[in-house]
């Protein structure tokens, strides 16, 4: 396993995941056999998605409106897509704690830098309100919720709406729900209110190589969830709990930011399932269905009062 992979395997293993099922399933399956160094067998899998930010013509960050791409400002130091006097802050790809302003050219968005552009567009009198514009199926627990705290708090002093360019599913629809309003287009989604966590188990592999592994440990529960061995019940009903805690928090957090639109009760029920645009609407997870440009240019209008 290379540097980049293990780096990588940390970051998707045995830690919890505000990702949709879809979207961590493609993930082992096409980066799980570079990681393991063998085929990968997903054990209850069979709903991989493919799907890419901003794929095929579908708008992408930083580039609503006509002349937007040229309107750009880097203020206090950090990059900070402005257009009359609306600051929008782009959330594409898998979202992770850490990377300050890794973005949109890799993939990835971290919750670092999204903490950055919220403290600056909260902060800085020029900004008159913020578009969070999204295309996710989620990713990381850590930092998702302290990132949401943040936008909720952004959403009581300025106007806020969340633009989905696309999809806002787990971690992504946890930002969106912070916004005063969510707006989605006709064939995008969101949803997807829960935690997943992935544990692989190399043993099966390991014996067929003929590779034994030696774990030596001090303190009897020090390896617990190694991928050397299979998944002890013990420590599965632990991170079980620990995934329905995170769930718990997830929909309150969701109930607090979507407040005269759903409910905690309404939200656990969906049991984290990830809706169509039209679905999400009647569950009151999106305040409308439109297209993206035209919600933008009318946010803006509004903002400057045009």
């Amino acid at each position: 396993m290379s540097f980049s992979y293990g780096h990588i395997a940390q970051r998707v293993f045995n830690t919890p995941l505000a990702y949709d099922e879809r979207k961590a399933e493609a993930f082992v399956l096409g980066l799980g056999g570079r990681i393991a160094g063998s085929d990968i067998v997903v054990v209850n899998g069979g709903k991989a998605v493919d799907h890419t930010a901003f794929a095929n013509g579908r708008p992408s960050a930083g580039r609503l409106g006509d002349s937007f791409a040229q309107q750009k400002a880097a203020w206090n130091g950090a990059k900070l897509f402005v257009e009359g006097n609306v600051a929008v802050i782009p959330v594409e790809g898998t979202l992770v704690h850490k990377g300050t302003f890794i973005g949109q050219s890799s993939g990835v968005t971290s919750y670092e830098g999204l903490q950055t552009q919220i403290g600056i567009a909260t902060r800085d009198a020029r900004v008159k309100g913020v578009v969070v514009e999204i295309d996710s199926f989620g990713g990381e627990v850590a930092g998702c919720f302290e990132t949401a705290r943040m936008l909720a708090a952004l959403s009581k002093i300025k106007p806020t709406v969340a633009i989905l360019t696309d999809h806002a599913f787990s971690a992504a629809y946890a930002l969106a729900s912070q916004c005063r309003s969510i707006i989605a287009p006709p064939f995008g989604g969101a949803g997807s209110v829960g935690v997943i966590m992935l544990h692989a188990d190399y043993s099966g592999w390991l014996e067929k190589e003929g590779i034994k592994v030696t774990i030596v440990k001090a303190g009897a529960k020090k390896a617990n969830g190694n991928p050397y061995e299979a998944l002890p019940e013990e420590t599965l009903e632990k991170w079980e709990a620990q995934a329905n805690a995170m769930r718990e928090t997830f929909a309150d957090l969701v109930a607090r930011g979507r407040k005269g639109s759903t409910t905690k009760a309404k939200v656990m029920a969906t049991e984290a399932e990830a809706f169509t645009a039209q679905e999400a609407l009647e569950h009151g997870l999106i305040d409308a269905i439109g297209d993206p440009s035209a919600a933008f240019d009318a946010f803006v209008k509004a903002i400057n009062k045009v």
